[in-house]
């Protein structure tokens, strides 16, 4: 995993969203500030 850094652009990745349609980093790239949450569940 590459090191991140505040006010630095984020590293290519892609998720898929709770509903299970890939979302990419690349979708919010002309937006000034992004805030990412990782949420993890356990069934």
């Amino acid at each position: 995993m590459p090191k991140v850094s505040l006010n630095t652009p984020a590293p290519q990745f892609c998720l898929n969203d709770y509903r299970g349609n890939p979302v990419s980093i690349d979708d919010f790239r002309d937006r000034q500030n992004v805030l990412l949450v990782f949420n993890r569940t356990f069934t």
